[in-house]
């Protein structure tokens, strides 16, 4: 079981990949947060959640011997 904890965690790893990646999913405008425009608080908003999602996946496969 817990390889297979390990193989979902890694997997999680790709969802900022293609989130960030398919640029048609975040090209537009609105709607605007705080002034700036999606296309932008888009991308910000990935940096936490991309840390986030790095700090679930190597707590998962760390070794904790």
């Amino acid at each position: 079981m817990d390889r297979r904890k390990s193989r979902i965690a890694l997997w999680l790893l790709v969802i900022p990949y293609i989130g960030l990646l398919w640029v048609p999913f975040y090209n537009f405008l609105e709607p605007r947060l705080f002034g700036f425009p999606f296309f932008y608080w888009y991308q910000l908003a990935f940096v936490p959640i991309t840390a986030l999602i790095t700090w679930i996946a190597y707590r998962s496969v760390r070794d904790d011997a």
